[in-house]
This record gives C-alpha cells, structure tokens and sequence, in this order.
C-alpha cells in the first residue's frame, strides 16, 4: 500500500509540475531604443529613424512607440511614457498630434520609425511640442502583440511582461 501511494504522489507531482501555463515566452525577445527628434518646417514636421544595428528587426515584428511626457514625468518624480498615437488638444478646434509608421524594407532587412508631427496649424505650435521630443522604440514579435494580455498602451507592462531592463 506504501508503494502505491508513493508511486500515486510521485505521478501527481510529475503531472502538476510540468504544467508550463506560466505566460512567459522564452523565444519572444523585444529590443528597444530612444530617440530624439525636433519637429519644423525644415523637415516637413516629419522625421524618420533608422533602427540600429544592434536591434535585430525580422519582417513580422511591430513596433510599439512611447513618447516622454515631460510635464507628468516631473510632476510624478519618474519617466511617465505615452503611447503613440497621441492627441494635444489647445482651444476648441485646435490639435497637435503625434504618429508613427513602421517601416521594413525586406531587400536589405533594415527597418526604420518615421515620426510625424500633425496640426490644424503647424507653424503657430510652441517649442515645447516640437522641439526635442523623446520617443522610446519597443519592437516586439507581432504574436506577442497580437495574443498578449499585456496592456500594449502601457511601457510598464510592457516592459515587465518581456523583462526589459531600460
């Protein structure tokens, strides 16, 4: 009787312990980079990134985009990142709003962000908008991003879910 029921313990620890319903994911890597961008006429209030060559981009990735809040990230004591798109919003009527576009070019696997600055009236924002603006790269698996649970509008989420140290 001792053997069996050593030999039944011994098989439910087995079957209990093997369970890998840990929602971690050993082959799902992100790499992130930061970038700085001023936004005028000059440029078309538009500005691309090339990715860097340290962070290797495959064709079904997606990226994620952030932007530094300045005035919350000092109110708050820490970096405080907003998602890309995101919306200023001045007098009735009047927006600035940033954007990105992701773009891979298969011929020589190379990828790059392209910013873009949009407004009812460009010209008339002040410098804090367009000016020195700090954006935070996360590219991730595009399974990751489309099976997650993890609250892809939030870099602290995101960062815990894929242990990135940043």
């Amino acid at each position: 009787m001792k053997k069996i029921l050593t030999l039944f313990c011994l098989t439910a620890l087995l079957l209990t312990s093997c369970n890998n319903d840990d929602d971690f994911d050993n082959d799902t890597f992100a790499r992130t980079f930061e970038v700085t961008r001023t936004f005028n006429a000059a440029n078309n209030f538009a500005d691309e990134a090339v990715v860097p060559n340290n962070v290797e981009v495959f064709d079904a990735d997606v990226a994620l985009v952030f932007i530094l809040d300045p005035i919350r990230s000092a109110a708050e004591g820490g970096d405080v990142w907003e998602p890309l798109p995101k919306t200023f919003n001045f007098a009735p009527g009047e927006f600035a709003r940033f954007s990105f576009n992701f773009i891979f070019d298969e011929r020589t696997n190379k990828a790059s962000i392209e910013f873009v600055l949009e407004s009812d009236d460009l010209t008339s924002l002040n410098s804090d908008i367009t000016d020195n603006q700090v954006f935070r790269v996360v590219i991730v698996p595009s399974s990751f991003a489309s099976d997650s649970k993890v609250d892809l509008n939030d870099l602290n989420a995101v960062k815990s879910a894929l242990n990135l140290e940043f």
